[in-house]
């Protein structure tokens, strides 16, 4: 019984392993022959060749399903979204007119460059004012690259920085620029009472969740008059998108599309006030009444101006 339960030495395991490893006896390494080891390399290989073959397939296959030029589903809303730049970590413009205004004016500057006459001029074309700008496919024969339409600085006129490179910041009638979400092949209806030429932007203020007693109409006499650029008419009492810039083909077919932008100036907002500000986009295809959803067809940013 002792012999049974008699511990192995350290050279009785060291031989076994040297055995496991290899037996010349039975010319096995590790417990198997070289044929056994060649078979089941065999196997292996192919079978992993057989799973690459069949993703490699699989992958080929899905791919000629996809349009390099167009996505074939579209994750973005059917309803764009409004976006405002200067561009923010939030969405709030908050400045003191003695000298905070710095970095939203850099901000718009910098933006502004790639809309500077000789740059335009370079990348884009001269479209008709008012009619979309089709570009299509002749079947299986793509028309690519795509032409953009020129938006000039120009066009955004108190608010291009030309004359004013502070946007009005310094004296308190700040510019905030209105750009909309580009959606592939999306093609914005006016709204025919308005314009047939173009969608517009409209701003007001809007009533802040902590005033109880405030309303819309308050918050609007506080905001002061607002002036559009460019806009309808003479009076720029509507901000406006040409439908020339629709419809946008995607960056790859597209590469020098320009996005169109509506510069907001406010001309006498009250100051060392909160002003809840909501500009919409008006179009007869473009929901913007949806409560559930803050963000659709419009955006809502705060203003305040300390003196």
């Amino acid at each position: 019984m002792a012999a049974l339960t008699q511990k192995k030495t350290c050279s009785q395991m060291m031989d076994e392993w040297k055995e496991f490893v290899w037996n010349p006896r039975t010319r096995e390494f590790m417990g198997r022959t070289a044929s056994s080891w060649a078979l089941i390399l065999l196997f292996y290989i192919v079978f992993y060749a057989f799973l690459t073959a069949v993703f490699a397939f699989s992958m080929w296959v899905m791919l000629q399903t996809i349009d390099e030029y167009n996505p074939k589903y579209a994750d973005r809303l059917a309803n764009p979204g409004l976006m405002i730049r200067p561009k923010l970590t939030t969405v709030e413009i908050v400045y003191n007119t003695n000298g905070t205004w710095k970095d939203y004016t850099e901000g718009l500057s910098e933006l502004l460059q790639d809309y500077n006459e000789t740059v335009q001029r370079e990348r884009g074309v001269s479209c008709t004012p008012g009619t979309y700008n089709k570009q299509d496919d002749n079947g299986d024969v793509r028309n690519n690259p795509k032409k953009a339409c020129q938006f000039l600085r120009t066009e955004l006129q108190n608010c291009s920085g030309l004359e004013d490179p502070s946007y009005g910041y310094s004296s308190g009638a700040p510019c905030v620029l209105i750009k909309m979400n580009k959606v592939i092949h999306f093609l914005p209806e006016p709204m025919k009472n308005v314009s047939n030429t173009s969608i517009t932007i409209s701003c007001s203020g809007k009533k802040l969740k902590s005033a109880v007693n405030e309303t819309n109409d308050e918050n609007n006499l506080l905001l002061g008059p607002l002036q559009y650029f460019p806009s309808v008419g003479n009076l720029g009492r509507l901000g406006t998108i040409d439908l020339m810039y629709f419809p946008y083909y995607g960056n790859r077919a597209q590469k020098n599309y320009t996005q169109p932008f509506v510069a907001v100036k406010f001309l006498n907002a009250t100051r060392n006030v909160d002003h809840n500000v909501e500009c919409r986009v008006n179009a007869a295809n473009i929901n913007n009444q949806d409560d559930r959803d803050k963000f659709q067809g419009r955006v809502i940013f705060r203003l305040r101006i300390d003196s």
